[in-house]
């Protein structure tokens, strides 16, 4: 159906206007521009264009030492249809992000909760503890503590007490490996949400708590669902935000743990395939292709947790 003259000039005529009435805003607000200069600089340089460039890429077929070639969708076709272990590190990545996101997201909001309720001394010991872990690598401790020989610190324990009298090795055994990975990212996930969490418990107005029992709010669970996490939305977001991007990139700690490849690659991920293409292999095209799908993993992700999050309260 053509648009009619008339319709063009309208729209050109709304275009026009819009872009006057921005240029007005911008003018107007010019220091506030001017401040926000240097973070829009580094986010454009270090993160729209690394994407953009890596979604160039992933068309092309590109190893450093020759100009890209473009070669359209083939790197994704070899994806989903030649390179096997690429669907065993996409299942066993949406298996750790299913566990690790919601389990370190709910655990974060489950001991932030628990913490804002004690006196101030005792929330900043107890914050200080939960959030150590993050701030300095525990993995060499938990090695020591997961170590295949009789000295290793969990063996030693279930042989002194009976329980087994053969060493068990937990990060080298498929049996042991995903669970011990598990449980390790899941105890270094108390970070930046958590610490997000804290803050926002504590700007929660009191006085709406009042409010809420001269309303028919009766319980602890009532007030935490329709007071305290509508009033925190922004750190909610903020925390899935953070927890997501964490849950598809457990690739470095699994490194650290188990190696690479791990065994029978029980816990080979998306990280780990694409570090091998674009550092061994130097395969940057097809890298780039694997990253893009992980993007898309965490976009999508990222749309839904922000849906269901809107319906806190309701």
């Amino acid at each position: 159906m053509a648009v009619s003259k008339e319709a063009k000039a309208k729209n050109k005529a709304f275009f026009s206007d819009w872009l006057k009435y921005q240029f007005k805003e911008m003018r107007k607000n010019g220091g506030l521009y001017l401040f926000m200069l240097p973070y829009l600089l580094i986010f454009v340089t270090f993160t729209v264009l690394p994407v953009i460039v890596a979604i160039y890429f992933s068309f092309t077929y590109f190893n450093v030492l020759e100009p890209p070639q473009w070669t359209g969708f083939e790197n994704y076709i070899r994806l989903f249809t030649a390179d096997d272990l690429f669907m065993t590190a996409f299942k066993n990545t949406m298996f750790f992000a299913v566990i690790i996101g919601p389990g370190g997201y709910l655990l974060s909001l489950f001991f932030a909760w628990l913490i804002n309720e004690l006196s101030r001394r005792a929330r900043v010991i107890m914050t200080i503890f939960y959030y150590a872990p993050s701030l300095a690598s525990a993995l060499p401790i938990w090695k020591i503590i997961f170590s295949s020989d009789q000295y290793g610190l969990l063996n030693g324990f279930l042989m002194n007490t009976g329980i087994t009298y053969t060493n068990i090795k937990w990060l080298e055994d498929v049996n042991y490996i995903v669970p011990c990975c598990l449980f390790v990212i899941l105890w270094g996930s108390l970070g930046t949400s958590f610490l997000t969490f804290i803050a926002g418990l504590q700007n929660v107005d009191r006085t709406l708590y009042e409010a809420g029992a001269i309303d028919g709010v009766k319980n602890r669970w009532q007030e935490l669902w329709y007071i305290t996490l509508p009033y925190m939305k922004p750190q909610l977001m903020f925390g899935a935000v953070m927890s997501i991007t964490g849950a598809f990139s457990v690739g470095g700690a699994i490194t650290n743990l188990v190696g690479y490849p791990s065994q029978d690659y029980v816990a080979h991920t998306l990280i780990h395939h694409m570090e091998d293409y674009a550092n061994q292999r130097m395969e940057l095209g097809y890298a780039c292709a694997i990253t893009v799908l992980l993007f898309l993993l965490q976009l999508v992700t990222n749309k839904i947790i922000k849906r269901l999050l809107s319906k806190v309260g309701e």
